[in-house]
């Protein structure tokens, strides 16, 4: 019998009276509720998880409450993680595996390392590739994603290198240390040979931000997507790779499979075997018999290779001086043509050709949107021309179809892929006057406004005479199905005025390549000549572009082929403007504009219309109706 007293009436009342005025201050609030939440706070809880803003997401809270984890993970993650490993009462395995690979990630990047990174990677694979069809998880469940990026992520850094944002690849078989064991990881070196290149230096792409292009593309799915550097490997030649320059950064992702993941994960010793793989082979893995698509991010690979290029800076080089190399390995790339991306038959060659003191990096949004375009990165090859932009056009012309001739021959001598019959030549600016001259029949238009004598009566040597029909005489190309011009001054650009032109023409320096034969002209027959005074002022292609210019002139008056479909997207910056006063700042509406055309597109721009969203959506429009006639 318990002998303390019952306590007085008066003392329960006071008791009661006291809980009724803290309950009555406080709102009346409930030991359980609800409160309102902002929209903010709404879509953040929504999204959290450890990859958003280091928070755990609630699947994992909530198994940490269960199990009475909660405290030991904020004052010991390793052993919460250790005590969730052994298995929790009432856990599945879906849900304890997602966890740990959460907790893992989580516990790495405060200070677990690269062996916690390394475990949540494999956490995650065990999630998205269990055993039986009954664990897979739901298509609906946020947690799948999260996984993916999880795998990514964990994967990525994983493999950390020692340099700042570098990834270390081992070669051959390695084995790397786990918090619960070891990972018998192997990566054959083959699999870093890429055409007669060696992939070097890879740079995980997650962790580079994309500046200067609109879009930043990723192809989802698994894997450690990553940037890598060409090395050239001496003396090694295959021909589909001989025009991609060495200076290209390419999109690499680092794959890892895991034999019997489930065995494995329980003992601690696990084996994997890791493949590198690349766009221009088939972007997908199989695990388990499932196609599984590998994340690649190409516009960070792009905008890498761009990232303090030396071709910014020579852009005005190129237009002021005639023989200024543009390619340092000037054999591989003697027809000033280069490719994207190893040359692969039955695809239909694209080819850029730049404007005036202007570069193939110009290109970039282009480039950007085509790559990334599910359907026109599966049919098309991007090709790029560049030259010395001060040149005579017509002596660019000439190189640009020559050079496309000899490419094609080189690529298909026996003419069998019909896909290189469907070329698309798109220039921009002067490019736009080149891509005209490989879609004409001059005839001698352009020889006689120069000679007054045909070829074969012309005192020269025969090399100075091959290089002066090679620029005056042009055909269509038989190759090419279509030509698109972007503000291409086919009447000439106002902006060319008598004092420019004087100044460029003591500016720019001519190639040694048109010098020569015309110096044999000067010296040995002179008076074949129709020019007065072409000696003292050979034109360049700024006085080529002179509304007044008989080049220009004579380029204008030719139709173009009945076997080539041409477009024009032409661009105006004032078209508030009566039509008649319309232009970009440096051509006029009135220059840009042919008849004839299947199509054409007034985009609201500045010059620099191959930059503009309007026009590259036009160029994506032309290209896929060129896929169906």
């Amino acid at each position: 019998m318990d002998p303390r007293p019952a306590p007085p009436f008066r003392t329960l009342f006071a008791l009661w009276l006291l809980a009724a005025v803290v309950l009555l201050l406080t709102g009346c609030a409930t030991p359980v509720g609800v409160r309102s939440l902002d929209r903010a706070d709404t879509n953040r809880r929504l999204t959290e998880n450890v990859l958003a803003n280091e928070s755990l997401s609630a699947p994992t809270q909530q198994l940490l409450n269960r199990a009475g984890l909660t405290e030991l993970q904020r004052q010991d993650p390793a052993a919460a993680i250790k005590a969730l490993r052994a298995g929790v009462p009432l856990a599945g395995t879906a849900d304890r595996l997602f966890a740990l690979a959460e907790l893992s990630f989580l516990h790495a990047g405060q200070g677990g390392g690269r062996p916690q990174y390394l475990a949540a990677a494999l956490y995650a694979y065990a999630y998205l590739f269990p055993g039986t069809d009954a664990g897979l998880p739901s298509p609906f469940d946020p947690r799948l994603t999260t996984a993916v990026l999880l795998y990514n992520q964990g994967l990525a850094y994983g493999l950390a290198g020692a340099a700042p944002n570098s990834v270390e690849l081992p070669t051959g078989a390695a084995t790397l240390p786990l918090p619960f064991g070891e990972l018998s990881l192997r990566l054959d070196p083959e699999e870093f040979r890429w055409g007669p290149f060696t992939l070097v230096r890879f740079t995980p792409a997650a962790g580079l931000e994309v500046r200067g292009l609109r879009n930043d593309y990723r192809w989802a799915g698994l894997g450690a997507a990553m940037v890598a550097s060409l090395k050239h490997i001496p003396g090694a030649e295959v021909s589909e790779y001989t025009l991609v320059p060495s200076v290209l950064k390419v999109p690499v992702t680092a794959f890892l499979r895991i034999d019997n993941i489930e065995e494995t994960l329980a003992s601690g010793r696990l084996r994997g075997e890791m493949t590198l793989t690349t766009p221009q082979e088939e972007p997908e893995a199989r695990v388990n018999g499932q196609r599984v698509p590998l994340d690649f991010r190409p516009t960070t690979a792009l905008a890498s290779t761009l990232e303090g290029s030396q071709v910014y800076d020579l852009e005005l080089k190129g237009l002021l001086s005639g023989d200024l190399h543009l390619f340092k390995q000037s054999a591989r790339f003697k027809d000033n043509v280069f490719l994207m991306a190893p040359f692969r038959p039955g695809r239909i060659p694209l080819v850029l050709v730049h404007g005036t003191a202007s570069s193939p990096a110009r290109w970039a949004e282009v480039l950007n949107e085509i790559l990334n375009d599910p359907v026109l990165r599966q049919r098309y090859q991007i090709w790029l021309f560049t030259y010395n932009t001060g040149n005579p056009i017509f002596y660019s012309g000439g190189l640009l179809a020559q050079g496309l001739r000899n490419i094609v021959h080189q690529l298909d001598p026996e003419g069998r892929d019909p896909a290189l019959r469907r070329m698309v030549i798109i220039g921009h600016s002067q490019g736009g006057l080149l891509t005209k001259l490989t879609a004409v029949d001059s005839g001698t238009v352009f020889w006689d406004s120069l000679f007054t004598v045909p070829p074969d009566r012309l005192r020269v040597s025969p090399e100075a005479r091959a290089a002066l029909e090679r620029s005056l005489f042009f055909k269509p190309l038989p190759f090419v199905r279509r030509v698109v011009f972007l503000s291409t001054p086919h009447g000439g650009s106002f902006l060319i005025s008598t004092w420019l032109s004087n100044l460029l023409q003591r500016l720019i320096t001519l190639p040694f390549a048109l010098l020569s034969p015309l110096e044999e002209i000067f010296d040995q027959d002179p008076s074949a000549l129709r020019v007065a005074g072409m000696k003292e002022q050979i034109p360049r292609s700024t006085d080529n572009m002179s509304p007044n210019a008989t080049f220009i002139r004579t380029l204008g008056a030719l139709p173009l082929a009945p076997s080539v479909t041409a477009h024009s997207i032409i661009a105006v910056d004032n078209p508030e403007a009566p039509r008649e006063r319309w232009d970009d700042g440096v051509v006029s509406y009135a220059s840009a504009h042919i008849p004839g055309v299947a199509s054409e597109l007034v985009v609201h721009s500045s010059h620099s219309s191959q930059e503009h969203p309007a026009a590259i959506e036009e160029i994506r429009r032309i290209l896929l109706d060129n896929l169906t006639d």
